[in-house]
């Protein structure tokens, strides 16, 4: 039985080696026959061609509905993704939506007060951030602007799109920007439509808390954060950001601007106001009282005797 099996290998192993000679010849002769460059072996392999490859249309058929297949999932793939997109930027839209509300109604509200006077724009200084001295106790930036321009102590800085923080340390070239993040900072704040004031103090995060709020109730999160000017800080109306609640519970702002990309920074001219010392025509000045005199007691009551004239 043995001797049976062993015969069988020996047999088996020399026809495997034919058969892969014979491939292999095959091969050799099928490449080096589409290369050779003559004008009957171009007949034959177009001939060839003609004759085979139209029977093979069964087996390419599994080849050709695969790829079909896959051609299928990648746009399903593809409009599940901008099925995805086109939420995303639905939701986005109602953002801008609500916005846009908000927008109208106070411009509707500034056409009624159309005669009221506003404020001139604030000019500014645009300055180069040149370094950033953040740490885990200070955060604070400089800038390549100081009092040669101009500058002053306490005046608001700005980015694009909302208020970053004061001058807070000026130079002659140079000037130190203390951020709102910083926990030193303490700005008073004006959360609308509701007209709330707060405190915006600074705690090292990138989402501050709002404290000493009047009225916490009335106070939604998506609000706007503005100055409030109070104290003559900041200018009034300067946008902060806008109200969120915290993982504590507490709530804080969202910064309206970028602090990841603080490349250029808008320092406000906010000169101080005109005080008023002529009280006007209206209101009449006081007048000091007048005195009055009291008459000496003289030795005899009654009125003073008239001199006598004498004729001369």
């Amino acid at each position: 039985m043995a001797r049976d099996q062993i015969d069988a290998e020996d047999f088996a192993r020399p026809v495997r080696r034919i058969l892969t000679g014979i491939l292999a010849i095959m091969l050799l002769g099928l490449f080096l026959l589409w290369r050779i460059d003559s004008p009957r072996v171009e007949r034959f392999r177009a001939g060839f061609i003609d004759t085979i490859v139209p029977n093979l249309d069964w087996a390419l058929v599994p080849v050709t509905k695969m790829a079909t297949m896959v051609e299928g999932f990648q746009a399903y793939a593809s409009l599940y993704a901008q099925n995805q997109e086109l939420r995303r930027e639905l939701q986005q839209m109602k953002a801008w939506k609500e916005a846009a509300l908000q927008l109208e109604q106070r411009n509707a509200k500034l056409l009624d007060l159309n005669q009221v006077r506003l404020d001139p724009k604030l000019t500014h200084v645009t300055g180069v951030v040149l370094a950033d001295s953040g740490s885990p106790f200070r955060q604070s930036v400089l800038l390549n602007v100081g009092a040669r321009d101009g500058i002053r102590d306490g005046w608001a800085t700005m980015d694009g799109l909302g208020l970053v923080g004061r001058i807070s340390g000026l130079g002659l070239n140079s000037a130190r920007v203390i951020l709102l993040t910083d926990s030193n900072s303490r700005i008073p704040v004006t959360i609308q439509p509701s007209g709330q004031r707060a405190m915006l103090s600074g705690d090292n995060t990138t989402a501050p808390p709002l404290e000493f709020l009047e009225s916490p109730d009335e106070v939604r999160p998506g609000d706007p954060v503005v100055s409030s000017g109070d104290g003559g800080v900041f200018p009034a109306g300067l946008l902060v950001g806008q109200v969120a609640q915290g993982p504590d519970k507490r709530l804080r702002v969202r910064l309206a601007a970028d602090y990841q990309r603080l490349e250029f920074l808008r320092v406000l001219r906010s000169l101080p106001g005109e005080q008023i010392t002529d009280p006007g025509t209206l209101i009449a000045p006081t007048q000091p009282p007048t005195p009055q005199v009291d008459p000496q007691p003289g030795p005899q009551s009654g009125p003073p005797a008239r001199p006598k004239l004498q004729n001369g």
